[in-house]
């Protein structure tokens, strides 16, 4: 029976790498999946997924006109499975059409992303996720600074940590570190 999955977790818990994994355990066995990612992120290009270490994968973009039940539909309504990198940034109307997806096509659907942005708050596609999904599972890291899981984001510019702005400013280990509550209230800041 399909099911609509969230997979959360702060940067570095692996969940491109998961994405790229899993499609490729289903490629193996000659079973076709649907790999989307949002068109807010291109870091590594327009419609690219990519993890830190250097896999990548092509991917549909979402962007906020997509609609992406009827993308599915008219492409491969036959896929084995459809993954999506960075669900944080899609809209509730993104989510729902990954639930008909589910629903309507009996597909699985596959979402990953971070819960939470740099102030704490829930993103837009996140906070569908967790009211919309029918699994939710955290993907697990460690703090930059310590041995603690990870919870969080932590902002910073020019060596301190920042705490208010825009909500969505893509960006890796450059501009973000994952931290613990801990780290997050009181960074050490001679590491940043």
């Amino acid at each position: 029976m399909a099911q609509l999955y969230f997979r959360y977790g702060a940067m570095n818990s692996g969940k491109t790498i998961e994405i790229i994994k899993v499609a490729h355990n289903y490629e193996e066995e000659g079973k076709s999946v649907i790999i989307m990612t949002s068109g807010l992120d291109t870091r590594d290009g327009f419609g690219m997924v990519a993890s830190r270490i250097g896999l990548k994968r092509k991917a549909v973009p979402i962007m906020n006109e997509t609609n992406v039940f009827e993308y599915v539909q008219q492409t491969n309504a036959n896929a084995h499975c459809v993954l999506v990198d960075e669900a944080q940034f899609l809209q509730r109307h993104h989510v729902l059409e990954l639930a008909r997806i589910v629903d309507e096509l009996g597909i699985p659907v596959m979402a990953f992303g971070l819960k939470n942005d740099f102030q704490n708050h829930l993103f837009e596609g996140s906070e569908a996720l967790l009211i919309f999904a029918d699994k939710i599972e955290e993907m697990k890291t460690v703090c930059w600074f310590c041995d603690r899981k990870a919870t969080m984001p932590l902002r910073f510019q020019d060596h301190h940590p920042v705490y208010e702005g825009e909500q969505i400013q893509v960006g890796g280990n450059e501009s973000y570190y994952p931290v613990c509550r801990r780290h997050y209230f009181n960074p050490p800041l001679d590491q940043i």
